[in-house]
C-alpha cells in the first residue's frame, strides 16, 4: 500500500469560450440590433499580431479595437467580427468587451469560497454571476 494517496479534485475542463450580453448592443447597417456574443480566450499570438498593425502604430489606442475584433467570434449574427464592427460599438459596449477581455484573460475565473451566514455551511460562488459578463 502506497503512503501517497491522490487527494487531487477532478478540475472543470478548460473554458474556452464565454457567452455575453452587451448593454446596448451593435446595430449594423441594415438597422438589426446584435446583443448577445461570444468571446474567446485570447492567444499569445492575439496579442502579437496587433502591434504590428499600422492602426495600432499610429494610434496606440486602436489596439483595443483590432485585439478585441480578434477574439470576438460572434456578434447576434455576425460570425465574422473584425475591427470595423467593434470601431461602431457604441461606448458602453466597447467599455463592457474590454472589461471582459480583462477578467477572462488576466484574472481567469472569478470565483471566492464563502460561507453562509445562518448554518456556516461552506461552498464557492461565482462572482461574474451566472454567464460571464453579468454581475
Amino acid at each position: 500500500m502506497s503512503m501517497w494517496r491522490s487527494t487531487a479534485v477532478a478540475e472543470p475542463p478548460l473554458r474556452t469560450e464565454f457567452p455575453f450580453e452587451l448593454p446596448r448592443g451593435y446595430l449594423d447597417p441594415s438597422g438589426a440590433l446584435h446583443r448577445d456574443g461570444v468571446m474567446r480566450l485570447a492567444t499569445a499570438r492575439d496579442e502579437l499580431i496587433p502591434l504590428r498593425d499600422d492602426r495600432v502604430r499610429e494610434n496606440a489606442a486602436y489596439l483595443t479595437v483590432v485585439l478585441l475584433g480578434r477574439v470576438v467570434t460572434r456578434l447576434g449574427g455576425i460570425t465574422d467580427v473584425h475591427p470595423g464592427i467593434i470601431e461602431n460599438l457604441f461606448a458602453a459596449d466597447l467599455a463592457f468587451l474590454q472589461d471582459l477581455y480583462r477578467r477572462v484573460n488576466s484574472e481567469g475565473h472569478a470565483r471566492a469560497d464563502v460561507g453562509c451566514p445562518s448554518c456556516g455551511h461552506g461552498f464557492s460562488v461565482d462572482l461574474s454571476g451566472s454567464r460571464l459578463g453579468e454581475s
